[in-house]
């Protein structure tokens, strides 16, 4: 299985995808091996893990006539055209890559989207509140799939905080202040 962390950093909400991955990967020990991947707005890029991937789960926000921070879990298949990242007339998302591969008649990976409703998609670093307040929320769902599908987490000893993620992926150097 592999946790794919979608969004761009530069663009407040949207950037939560790459932060909750961020924060799994930095906070979480895991009883199965689980490749955690900053996918960012990699799009394309992607499609290599999903060919060599039969299990995928996108962290993602989500365009939905909902109120900011609602979290949901959608099979991939069911979301095409709703996440931010899907792609543009520029660029091709994720759930094209996996659109791709069924084309091409390539295996499809089973995929979920855990996705959250963004409150400001706007150029600047960080989270709003909203998406702040909800995202112990939004992790526990992520490690609650992870745990129906068998795979255990542990909480590390020296946890990093979303603050100190959201730092860190300011600091292109990757130093924390």
């Amino acid at each position: 299985m592999v946790i794919i962390g979608i969004g761009n950093i530069l663009q407040k909400d949207d950037g939560l995808g790459v932060y909750a991955a961020s924060y799994l990967s930095e906070n979480y020990a895991f009883s199965q091996d689980l490749e955690i991947i900053n996918g960012g707005v990699e799009g394309i890029r992607l499609l290599n893990v999903l060919e060599e991937n039969t299990h995928v789960v996108i962290l993602d926000c989500l365009q939905l006539d909902d109120a900011a921070a609602s979290i949901y879990a959608i099979p991939a298949g069911e979301i095409s055209g709703y996440g931010l990242n899907n792609g543009g007339a520029h660029e091709i998302g994720i759930i094209q890559c996996m659109d791709m591969l069924e084309m091409q008649g390539k295996p499809v990976p089973e995929a979920i989207v855990i996705g959250i409703v963004p409150e400001e998609v706007t150029f600047e670093f960080g989270l709003s509140q909203a998406l702040i307040n909800a995202f112990e929320g939004y992790v526990s769902v992520v490690l609650q799939y992870l745990s129906k599908h068998g795979i255990e987490h542990t909480k590390k000893p020296d946890i990093i905080s979303l603050t100190q993620i959201i730092d860190k992926a300011k600091d292109p150097s990757g130093v924390m202040s």
